[in-house]
């Protein structure tokens, strides 16, 4: 009883932590007209490379900085979440989707199925997934659909090699022989009674899947493949900061510790979810 509810706790932080600042970022974007402080497409070279508010040579108003062109850094990474956040969850919605349908018909049918869903899974694994990614997209044409489609056309491969395992371990359980005797059909079955618990692994990976989604997207936008417009996006505003790390250290850190606190929290989000309502750990 100990240990339950010791894990209860740490799952509580864990969803509390990283949800509260997905939410700050998720917020922060919605209302990127409001939260921003400036226009993210303004240029002006007189104010080029200010540095952060509590450093000497800062302006009122650019609290995180500009880079080289004037721009304010703080309102193009609060744009930027827009665009990751969009495809977080798109992607890695529309990846779940294919992903966990031919997990669990692979898992829990077996035979012929299995092995038709398996084999599919082992070449499509065989290709490199970013530089799949940069293909698809290059083959596709930049913008933000052919992102979306690029990563989800990749990473439907994860959900299905999970949601298989985990369909085919608990096809194996008791409860699903009893409903069997109990003259339930296999596809209600799988519907009613493996598809519920194989749901925490899946919202787990599902969370997982847009830290990795945002990840790409930021690759994408570093290598100049993402939208293709002048919209700002985090790999976009960290290769800029890449070329000017010297003069000024801000447009590359600033960017980088926002996109690894999203991923970490996305990535603890959903372990914490899958702690907290999985029966098997709760």
């Amino acid at each position: 009883m100990a240990e339950a509810r010791f894990v209860a706790r740490k799952a509580n932080a864990r969803i509390w932590l990283a949800g509260g600042w997905l939410l700050l970022a998720l917020l922060a974007a919605i209302f990127a007209p409001l939260v921003a402080p400036q226009d993210p497409l303004a240029q002006d070279l007189m104010l080029e490379r200010l540095p952060p508010f509590w450093l000497q040579g800062a302006e009122p108003g650019y609290w995180l900085g500009t880079d080289s062109l004037g721009r304010d850094l703080l309102s193009r990474l609060v744009y930027g979440g827009r665009i990751a956040f969009i495809v977080a969850f798109a992607a890695a919605t529309a990846a779940c989707l294919v992903g966990s349908v031919l997990g669990l018909i692979a898992g829990y049918f077996g035979g012929w199925a299995d092995r038709i869903v398996s084999r599919i899974v082992d070449i499509w694994m065989a290709f490199p997934p970013v530089l799949f990614a940069i293909l698809l997209v290059a083959v596709l044409g930049t913008g933000l659909g052919s992102v979306i489609v690029a990563i989800a056309v990749i990473d439907w491969t994860r959900f299905c090699r999970v949601v298989r395992a985990e369909a085919m371990s608990q096809s194996r359980m008791d409860y699903v022989e009893n409903a069997r005797i109990a003259g339930f059909g296999r596809l209600d079955i799988m519907l009613r009674e493996v598809l519920p618990n194989v749901l925490p692994s899946i919202i787990a990976l599902l969370s997982l899947e847009m830290g990795i989604a945002v990840i790409v997207e930021a690759i994408l936008s570093f290598v100049n493949l993402s939208i293709s417009t002048d919209d700002p996006t985090w790999g976009g505003i960290i290769a800029e900061g890449r070329l000017s790390i010297h003069q000024a250290w801000w447009v590359l850190v600033f960017p980088l510790i926002t996109l690894f606190l999203t991923v970490l929290s996305f990535s603890q989000f959903g372990e914490g979810l899958k702690a907290r309502f999985d029966p098997v750990l709760r």
